[in-house]
Order: C-alpha cells, then structure tokens, then sequence
C-alpha cells in the first residue's frame, strides 16, 4: 500500500461555473491613474497632430505606438525602460507581419488565420515575460484591425514609422515621472509588503483559525516586491536606496513567518513612511542583517530560467488561443460580419490561467461590451458633431477604462467598447446601427465560441506543474533544515535558503490555484500540498527565530521590540 496520503476530489465544472463575484467591484489600484494619465497623454498628441492636418484615417497606425503607455507601471524605472521598448518592438512587429499579409491577400480566411496566429504568440510571450497588464489584449486588437484594412507594400514602412515615433513618446511618457519620484515604482512595492504583512498579523491575532487567504496575499506581495527589487542595479546610487528597502522587506517576512511574534504597528508606519519622498526607515544593522544582503547576492547572481523553458508550459494556453481565435472569425465571417476580428479580439482575451478564470472573463467581457454598446449609442450624436468632438470622446474614453478596470474588468470594458466603435470613425462616418449590431454579434459570437476552444483544449500539463512546484517546495524545505542544523552555516546561505524556501512555496500556492480551476485533469494531490505548506512555514518560522535570536545576541534588542 502507498504511503502517500490521498488525493483529494476537484471542484466539478457545474459548480465553478457560478456567476458569484464575477461582475463584483473591487478597491481600485492604488496608481490606477497613472496609466490613464499616461495614456491620454500619450494618444491625445498625435491624434491632435492628425486632426489639425486632417489625416485622422492614419491614426490607427499612431495608436499603436501610444498604446504601448499602458504597459509596465509597476516597475522600477531602469526596468520599465526594458520593458516598454520591448513592448514598442513586439507592437511594431505585430502590426508589420499584420500589414504585409494584408498587403498580399484579400482573402479574408486568410486574414483570420494570421491574426488567431499572432494572438496565440502574443498570448504566449505576454504570459513567458510576465509584461503584466493589460497583456496581449491591445496586441492583438491593435494587429487584428491591421490585418482588414487595405494596404499596399509601399505604404508599410511610412505607417510603421508613424507607429514608432508614437511609440517613442509613449516610451517618453511612461519615464517621465522618473524626474520626480525615482524610486516610487520599488518604494510602493515595499509598502504593499509590509502592509500585507501586518494584515496578516493582525489577523492571526483576532482570527487565527482564518488566516489562509492573508497569508497568501502576504506571500505574493512579499514575493512581488523581492522581484522588483532584484530587478534594480546591484551598485551605484540606487543600489543604496534598494538594500534599505530589502531590509524592510525581510521585516515583511519575519512578520509573515512568525506572525503571533509581530507587532503590526512598526510595519503600518514604515509603510506610510514609503508614500512619499523622504528617507526610507532603517531598521537595526549588525552581522544578522549583513547575512540578509548577502543572502539577497546570491539571488541576484542566479540567473533566470531562458524563455524557451517559461514558454514550455504555455503550449495549451497558446492552442486555446489560436483554435479559439480562428473559430471566432471564421464564425463571424460565416454570419456575415464586416468586422470579424471583433470576435476574434473577444475569443483573445477571454483566455486566462484556468478554465474556471476564462469563464469568468468571458461573463465579464460580454456584460461589458453590451454596456458599453449601449453607451456608445448614447453618445453617437455627439461625436457625429465633427471630427474634434470624436476625438475628445475617445480620449475621455481612454481615460475611463484605464481607471476602471482595476475596479472590474467588465467595468472598464463599459468605456474601452465605445472608444473601440469611434476609432473605426476617424477613417469616416459609419452608421451607428451596423456598428452596434456588428459588436454585439461578434462579441457574443467570440465569447460562446471562445469559450468553447477552451473546453475542448484541456491542459494536461497541469497536475504535472502541481507535482513538479511540490518538489520544488520539499527541496527548499530540506535545504533550509539542513542550513538550520548547521551550528554556524555561511555567512547569507540560511537568508538565501529562507528566501528560496518562501519563493518556492508562493509559487506553490499560485500553481495549485491555477490548476485547481483547470477541468478535466485529474484530481490535485491536495492534501500532500496542505502537509508541504505547512511543513514549508514551520521551517520559516524556525529560520526567523534563528535569525531573531543572532540579532538579539548582535545588538542586544528584540526584534519585536525595534521601531522606526
């Protein structure tokens, strides 16, 4: 008989197929008005730049350049740079493969084709390099529209320049508040840390036995924020800003390991502390918190798994999308819809990490759409006005959906539907009822349809990152026992061992989570990953009090007891 404990049943589809929280609100992000600001100021100039010369039929090609500002708004600068030019190139590129096929074939089958290609690889390399929201979806909005409006090859490289030159503003734009506030994107995240941090506290002080879901918010912004501080320059000037807010950091995992040790107080205020732009708190130095930087070293000395290794396991989500995409078109253009790569947008952003998550999406997308739908005819009249009311409408609209999503995803949808309606009017006056008529058709037909793909492609792979993320937990866990047992180990190996048992374990979390909401695949080893975590943060819990008990004997001060 196998002495591993029992796999535990899933979830069955029926039941995650509820409509429970789908359309709820949520507290809007904390920056969520920078990447609209970013985004109107990055559109509004070349669009008023074509409208005073009166060539608002090429602004398709400057919108995807400015687009691009709506990228990479939680990372440190340094990185946001590397971050948007990419996003600016791999834009340029879709839109390039998107307007040479345009400028080959009429065939509309064809058209289809191409651009359910382009969403799978956008889907795929957005997901690989974690670029983070709004992901592929503008992608592929952006070179699915390309792909239906004719072109011929002599015209490509002056609308690809026009698209560079937006795209280098945009880039312009997002690095602008650099000026200002340099360390805002690694200082927020440090505060989201220790504010999780004492949530979680707290909550194991009041309510012990329901302390799952804060622990697990904690671990993520704990881990969030040791990404984005391990994406900074290990020397030079913003090197001594980073190692101060590591030492923070640490403080938001003592806390999260030993959290009935903790007093919240001394994290809520280093956290307000961060909000502005005075000195970051420092905390205690001596050998305990050099072992911390050092431990930190040696993260940064590793490098990252290649990109061919992250795309491995998203082979099924990048079938969901190309099946589901084609599928859309092809339906649309069975119904005879002019627009068909409207449904194919909408099969392409439904796709998310699980079933369970895409179904979610795809009630969100529908609500939104036929909301914004309504809107739009709303305010038809007024853009008919002239060509500034319609531009004006669509900045404003810009604005609203970037300050929405955060909030729902549907929410933003209700603006970003009407906006997407009044673009196809900058080339000239389309009557409103096709327009609306055409949008609700192709949004239903890409949500049923799309949603369909997913089903009948099932990620097998699923249980397989479940087992593997489960021995990546186990190690780390020996590891850091066998540093533990050491009576003296190597100066940072027991900080390293901690942080790479912490990492492991969050990344559990995620993939158990993920592959929970993914039907058809055998049933988790649920209880197997509930003995990990909790073997996992007894080991933790052991290396803070090892810590806490160096430092005590280096400074003569309870770590509980230091304030700011």
């Amino acid at each position: 008989m196998s002495s591993a404990p029992p796999s535990l049943p899933g979830t069955s589809p029926g039941r995650r197929l509820s409509l429970a929280g789908v359309l709820r609100l949520r507290r809007p992000s904390e920056i969520w008005f920078k990447p609209a600001l970013s985004s109107v100021a990055a559109v509004a100039p070349p669009n008023l730049l074509l409208l005073a010369l009166g060539r608002l039929d090429l602004a398709m090609y400057t919108m995807a350049g400015s687009l691009c500002a709506l990228y990479a708004h939680n990372r440190p600068y340094a990185a946001r740079a590397r971050a948007l030019a990419w996003v600016v190139l791999g834009m340029l590129g879709g839109v390039a493969v998107a307007l040479v096929t345009a400028s080959l074939t009429r065939n509309a089958v064809v058209l289809v084709t191409v651009g359910a290609l382009l969403a799978a690889v956008q889907k795929a390399l957005c997901d690989a390099t974690r670029i983070g929201p709004p992901g592929n979806v503008v992608l592929t909005f952006i070179s699915s529209a390309a792909l239906f409006v004719p072109h011929t090859l002599g015209q490509i490289p002056a609308h690809l320049a026009l698209g560079a030159a937006a795209g280098a503003w945009a880039w312009l734009v997002c690095m602008a508040p650099v000026l200002v506030r340099p360390h805002g994107p690694e200082r927020r995240a440090t505060a989201q840390a220790l504010n999780a941090a004492a949530a979680y506290a707290e909550t194991a002080h009041t309510d012990p036995h329901g302390t799952g879901d804060a622990r697990a918010a904690g671990y993520a912004a704990v881990q969030h924020a040791w990404q984005t501080l391990l994406s900074l320059p290990g020397t030079g000037a913003r090197a001594t800003t980073r190692h101060a807010l590591e030492r923070l950091v640490v403080r938001a995992e003592v806390a999260l390991a030993a959290p009935a040790d903790t007093d919240s107080e001394p994290l809520r205020t280093w956290a307000r502390a961060l909000r502005g732009t005075g000195r970051v708190p420092r905390t205690d130095d001596g050998p305990a918190v050099t072992d911390e930087l050092l431990g930190v070293d040696a993260e940064l000395a590793a490098r990252p798994a290649p990109l061919w290794q992250r795309l491995g396991p998203l082979t099924p989500v990048a079938a969901r999308t190309a099946l589901g995409c084609a599928l859309a078109g092809y339906a649309s253009l069975a119904l005879g819809v002019g627009r068909p790569y409207w449904a194919l947008v909408t099969a392409a952003a439904l796709y998310q990490a699980n079933l369970t998550l895409t179904w979610s999406r795809a009630v969100q997308r529908v609500v939104g759409n036929l909301a914004g739908v309504l809107l739009f005819a709303a305010i038809a009249p007024l853009a008919h006005l002239g060509k500034a009311p319609l531009v004006l409408l669509c900045l404003a609209l810009n604005f609203g959906a970037e300050a929405l999503i955060t909030r729902n995803y549907w929410l933003g949808s209700v603006c970003v539907t009407p906006m997407a309606l009044l673009i196809t009017e900058f080339a000239g006056y389309q009557e409103p009822g096709s327009l609306i008529t055409e949008r609700v058709v192709d949004t239903l037909v890409g949500a049923l349809v799309g949603f369909l793909a997913a089903v009948a492609v099932t990620d097998r792979s699923a249980g397989n990152r479940v087992e593997r993320a489960l021995r990546a937990a186990d190690r780390a866990g020996e590891h850091t026992a066998r540093v533990l047992a050491e009576p003296d180990p190597a100066p940072g190996a027991l900080e390293a061992a901690r942080r790479s048992l912490a990492a492991a374990l969050t990344d559990l979390r995620v993939t158990v989570d993920g592959a929970a909401g993914e039907w058809w695949g055998r049933a988790l080893p649920q209880e197997r990953v509930v003995l990990a975590e909790q073997s996992g943060h007894r080991t933790l819990a052991a290396a803070v009090r090892r810590r806490a008990a160096r430092r005590d004997r280096d400074t003569g001060t309870r770590a509980e007891d230091v304030r700011p």
